[in-house]
């Protein structure tokens, strides 16, 4: 009964961490990431709310928090841009 959540529990934890270092390093795909980390948190978000323990509850506002910060994130780079605007954000 609780894979499902489970897995997207997973899911959502790796793809927060991955979105986290292409913000922190200011790469040219991280609005991508950061878009793709919304959807995975809203679909965390859904299969939580779906049950009733405390810990699934929170678990649900958390992803929601998350999914919103994220889409804000993604909005801030300009379309064919990416996230970047800094002066190193095409180094190698």
């Amino acid at each position: 009964m609780m894979a499902r959540c489970i897995a997207l529990d997973m899911d959502c934890a790796q793809i927060c961490r991955l979105a986290a270092s292409y913000m922190a390093r200011s790469s040219e795909f991280a609005a991508a990431v950061c878009q793709m980390c919304a959807d995975v948190c809203d679909s965390c978000a859904d299969e939580c709310a779906k049950h009733q323990m405390a810990h699934c509850q929170e678990c649900a506002q958390a992803c929601r928090r998350c999914a919103d910060e994220c889409r804000r994130m993604a909005g801030m780079a300009q379309p064919g841009q990416g996230a970047s605007t800094g002066a190193g954000a095409h180094a190698h």
